[in-house]
This record gives structure tokens, sequence and C-alpha cells, in this order.
């Protein structure tokens, strides 16, 4: 006999460890004030509120539900790159620091269309799997294969858009999105090895070329929207050398870090100045420098778990879409969280990232809030069966 129950449960655990991140972004934006031209931290509680709200609102509607929008979304967030690469419409796109990627909406603020199309692309391709597996219940070479250019299809266009603003931190969070469901999403493993083999010899094709050739490829880059990119890499390579330019910021935020030591300086107490993208791309650093390895830690570790949680309720999802749903969100948090702790340490190159939850950012933080949503919608409604004997 089988008897079928739904655990109609909110994920409190998940919950509390967002509002303990929330309550670090804006304690760490409140210390750093001095140092900042706007009261960062009361607009921060404010994207939290409206996220708050809008987490409520999606508990509201099973996300199954997203399955129908989920081409009107990602068409939704396409159209916003395309008018933002033709810097339309005249006066509401916005350009900050070179890059193309915000609209000013009077009365509103700041909104940067790339941070919600990660969400839109995670339900897109979400989507996309889960009818391709539908239809082809037997793996072949030729069911994957056509599987991938799909994939690609939908993938390459937001991709391309976003590295073109130029946001070469937007792109490689898109593709760590697309990554992490490619793996889950049944391909066999035979031609996911032979796509990494192809990708690795690309890439040492090109650092052989800028090794080689540096001054034919910096004639290459030169006056396009990739010539940052190369500004940010010698600065990583040789931070010394360019400490006055692409190595400035890195340098900064390594002596902050350092600073810190063991227990930090105390509340409020910065010896290291001038960090630029404080609030934003660098909040890390004043983290590192007020509390030290301790408060360091302590924060990487929710983090840590915030990511552990997200996997939890993805094995517990027994609804397909449901599970790429949130392997899509960890690509995404988990590649953030590593690219913007391992930059300030200069384990990487800099990137415009923030760091999820802490960093400060109304469109970043309403996406992360939306994704979390997505997440609690699925845990509150996944369905267990109990069979008796």
């Amino acid at each position: 006999m089988q008897s079928k129950t739904r655990t109609a449960n909110i994920d409190y655990v998940l919950i509390s460890i967002i509002i303990l991140l929330a309550i670090i972004s804006v304690f760490s934006l409140y210390t750093i004030q001095p140092y900042l031209n706007d009261t960062y931290y009361i607009s921060q509680i404010q994207w939290y509120v409206l996220g708050g709200i809008t987490i409520f609102l999606i508990m509201l509607v099973d996300y199954d539900r997203l399955r129908q929008i989920s081409w009107l979304v990602y068409g939704f967030g396409l159209i916003m790159l395309i008018m933002l690469h033709f810097h339309f419409p005249t006066g509401i796109a916005r350009e900050v620091n070179g890059a193309w990627g915000w609209f000013q909406i009077p009365g509103f603020g700041t909104l940067q269309p790339a941070e919600f199309m990660k969400v839109f692309l995670i339900i897109a391709l979400a989507h996309l799997i889960v009818m391709h597996n539908d239809k082809f219940k037997e793996h072949t070479n030729k069911s994957d294969s056509w599987l991938l250019l799909k994939i690609m299809v939908v993938a390459t266009p937001p991709m391309g858009l976003v590295a073109l603003q130029p946001d070469l931190g937007g792109f490689l969070v898109l593709a760590a999105i697309v990554v992490c469901m490619v793996l889950v999403s049944g391909v066999r493993w035979r031609i996911l090895f032979s796509l990494l083999g192809l990708i690795m010899i690309s890439v040492v094709i090109l650092l052989f070329l800028y090794i080689t050739f540096p001054e034919a490829v910096d004639d290459v880059i030169a006056d396009t929207p990739f010539e940052h990119v190369e500004s940010r890499f010698t600065g990583w390579l040789d931070t010394e050398v360019n400490g006055q330019s692409g190595g400035y910021q890195l340098i900064r935020a390594m002596l902050a870090i350092g600073s810190g030591q063991l227990s930090g300086k105390g509340i409020g107490t910065f010896e290291v100045s001038n960090i630029p993208e404080r609030h934003t791309d660098m909040i890390f650093t004043s983290i590192a420098e007020q509390f030290g390895f301790i408060g360091s830690s302590i924060v990487i570790t929710l983090l840590f778990l915030l990511v552990y949680r997200l996997i939890h309720i993805a094995l517990q999802s027994n609804d397909p879409f449901g599970s790429y749903l949130i392997t899509g969100f960890i690509g995404m948090f988990t590649y953030q969280i590593f690219q913007n702790i391992g930059m300030t340490i200069k384990l990487l190159p800099i990137t415009g990232l923030p760091l999820p939850f802490i960093s400060y950012g109304g469109s970043s933080t309403l996406t992360y809030l939306i994704a979390i949503g997505i997440v609690l919608n699925i845990h509150y409604r996944t369905k267990v069966f109990m069979f008796d004997s």
C-alpha cells in the first residue's frame, strides 16, 4: 500500500543563515560608513526588506509555474541586455567604471539586468533539460550532443552580451551556472571530458600566445571591451610592478586583510584606507581587518553552510526541475563566493563580483533573495513518498 504526504515545512535553517548574513552585511556597511559618501547600510536594509517581501510572494505560487514562463523571463532578460548593448534608452542606460551594465530608473535607483539574467538563465536551462530528458529517455551520444547544442544556443546570447558590456565577472558566473547544470543534466562523462580537454587546450594556447607575443596580444585587444581584462590579469601576475594601476586594489586589499591578523583591530578600526569598491567587491577586506582570521572564518563558515544547505535540498527534491533550479543556484553562489574571497587574497585575478548577501548592491541582493525564495518554495513543496507493507 502506498500513501503520499507533502512536507509543508519552511526551511528555518536556510532562513537563519540568510538572516545572519544580512546582519553581517548591514553591520559591515555601517562600520565603514566614514569612508563612504552615502548611507549604504540603510539602503541595504531596504533591499533586504524588499527581498523578504519578494520571497513571501514567491512562496504563494508553486515553483513549477516557472516552467510556463521560463522563455518569457529569459526573453525579457535578453531584451534588457540588448537595450544596454545599444545604450538604449538614452539617459536611462548608464555606464559605470567603463561598463554599460545599468539602468538608471528615476525615483528607484540603478538596476543591473545581468544580475537578474542569472536567475532567468537558470530557469530557462532547467526547463530545457527537463524537456529534453523527458523526450529522450535513453542517453546516447547523439541525444547528449543535441542537448549540449541546445544549452549552448540558449546560454551564448546572454553570456556574449554580458561579456561585451564589458563585465568579466558576470560572464564567468553565467559560465559557472552553465557548467554546473550540464554536469547534472545526464550528459555522458565521456563527452564532458572531451569538452574539458578542448577547453584546457584552448586556455593553454591563449596563455602561450600571451606569454610569447605580449605586444601582439596588446595590439589585438587594444580599444576593445576586453582591454580592462588584461590590466587586471597583469595586476594579478605582477602586483608590485603594477601597484599604481592594475595591482593597486589588490595591494590595498591584502594589506587590510593581513593587518587584521588573528582577532582583528576592533569594530570601526581601520588603518588601510583608499580601498576601491570597499562596500561592494571588497567588503571582505573590511570584515578581515576588523575581526581578523576568526571573524573571516565565521563568515566563510556561514557561506559554506549556505551552499551545503542548498545541496541538501537539491538532493532531497524528487522533482528534476526543482533539482536543476537549485543546481544552477549552487553554481552561482559557489563561484561568486570563491571568486570574491579568492581575489582579495590574490588567489584569483580581480573581477567585479560582490560577495553574496554581504556586499552592498540592490540588484545583486534582490537576485540572491529571489533565488533563495525559489529554493524555499521547492523545499516547501517537495513530496515525500512512504510505503507501507
